[in-house]
Formats: C-alpha cells, structure tokens, sequence
C-alpha cells in the first residue's frame, strides 16, 4: 500500500457540473483506448503497480476520487454513482473507448454503476478487485464494516501476507491524517448501508459487456463467496479466484492477476470485439 512504484503524469481535468479530478497517465492515449483504474478505499497508490504492469499493453488512467488525498470534491458528488457519471464524462473528455475498467473495492462499485450508464458505449470490459457494492445474498457473506476499526485491524483483514501490512508506526503525522481523511471519504461514498446499495444486484443484468471477477481467497472484509455471488449478477461473468491474496490480490499476487486480466482480453475481450 505504500510501495515506491514510479508514478506517471499527474494532472487535474475539468469535468462538467464544477468537478475537477486529478488523474495519473502513463503511456500514450493517441490510440483512443486504454485502461482506466479505480482505487478503492487505501487511495489511488494501490494502484500504481498495476498501472505500470499494464502500460506495456496501453495508455492507463488512475484517477484520484474527489475527497481522497485532501482532493476537493463538490457537495453534490456522495455517491459511486456520481463517481460513475463523473469519469464517463472523463472518458468523454479523454477521447477513449473500448476501455477496460479495472476497480478495487469502492472501485470495483464505481465501474459496475458506469457500466449501467455508458450510454457512448465506450467501455469495452469490466475487472473487479475484489469489489464491494451489491447486497450479500447471506447474511454471513455480507462485507465487513470497516468504519470502527482501527487501520490496522483494516490491514490484517485487507492481506494475507503480513509482510504488506503497513507499519503504521513509522507513519508520520501527515501520513496519519491523510489515512484518516481517506477513511472518512471512503465512509461517505459507501453510504449509510456502507458498501452496498441493495438494488445494485438486480440491476448489474443490463450489463451487456464481458466482466472478470477476480478475488483474493484469504479476503477479510469480503468473502469468495460474495465475490461469485458478484460475477453471477452479470449475464457475462467470469469468476477467478487469486490463492495467497486478500482484498488486494494485484498487490499480493501481481502475476496471478495480471495472468487472469489477460486470459480475459483474450478469450473473451477481444472475441466480442471482433464479433
């Protein structure tokens, strides 16, 4: 979660209703596709692996959510489906189509609600993080409530391996509070449910492009369960699960999950694009 990954080009785009997103590029968007990211609770940087694995292959795209790392974020912007509305509209101002979405946690929430409204047709394929967003079909599978834990009870839920847990007592007092800002934006877009809206299940069937489940099997805060649960909620689902991962398994297992990002593209991206 506080990896030294070499980071791309960081700018602020202007969207429309007085939103402004910060967003992270590596590669070129010349080619009109490319991946966007979304990050989940912990911040953009659980990303920033990922991103530079998949930059090899195209132009990739991590925004930073309003409100998280001190970002300003407009009264009216509460909710994953906002989130959803504001990055078509950066998709727009992007020029991308036939675009992979790949969300973590809340991001994983976020790309199913733009799937539900990409009205321009241009995202191509989903991958979800171990995401979070829909209601648990058993009450024992429902996602954990993070909003009363400490970070690093959060932590040893969030990784099987200690080794990734951070060491929050090295943390200096900016990197505290900005943990703690995180949080307390991460708490407002999951909503009074927290981390679910319970209409969202019902709803992902109009999702009419290919979607990868992918989940970390030693998950603390959601189960695999949830996780099938999930990838059945699409008519086009494909589920695979990541050994020796929890809720990050693209920070624990990299390979692993890069070899089932592109086993997708393969198989069942580029297939349908085709036909």
């Amino acid at each position: 979660m506080t990896s030294s990954v070499p980071t791309g080009d960081t700018r602020t785009v202007d969207l429309p209703g007085g939103l402004s997103v910060t967003i992270e590029e590596r590669g070129s968007g010349s080619g009109g596709r490319g991946f966007l990211l979304l990050h989940g609770g912990a911040g953009p940087r659980t990303m920033a692996g990922l991103a530079t694995a998949l930059t090899e292959h195209a132009y990739t795209v991590v925004p930073t959510h309003p409100g998280f790392q001190g970002t300003p974020r407009p009264e009216w912007c509460d909710t994953p489906a906002d989130l959803a509305v504001a990055y078509l509209d950066l998709l727009d101002a992007l020029g991308l189509g036939d675009v992979m979405v790949i969300g973590s946690s809340l991001g994983g929430w976020v790309a199913s609600e733009m799937a539900l409204r990409d009205t321009k047709a241009r995202i191509g394929s989903l991958t979800l993080l171990n995401a979070v967003g829909i209601h648990a079909a058993r009450a024992k599978d429902a996602v954990v409530d993070t909003r009363a834990l400490a970070p690093a009870e959060i932590a040893e839920l969030s990784f099987a391996d200690p080794a990734f847990r951070p060491d929050f007592s090295s943390f200096s007092d900016e990197q505290r509070a900005q943990g703690a800002a995180n949080q307390r934006a991460l708490a407002l877009y999951g909503g009074e449910r927290f981390s679910h809206d319970p209409k969202l299940r019902g709803r992902l069937r109009r999702v009419g492009v290919p979607v990868l489940v992918v989940w970390g099997e030693q998950d603390g805060i959601a189960s695999t369960a949830y996780g099938r649960d999930y990838a059945g909620s699409f008519p086009d689902g494909r589920f695979v699960s990541i050994p020796e991962a929890g809720h990050f398994p693209h920070i624990e297992q990299p390979a692993r999950t890069l070899g089932a990002i592109g086993d997708f593209a393969d198989t069942l991206v580029k297939p349908s694009a085709a036909a």
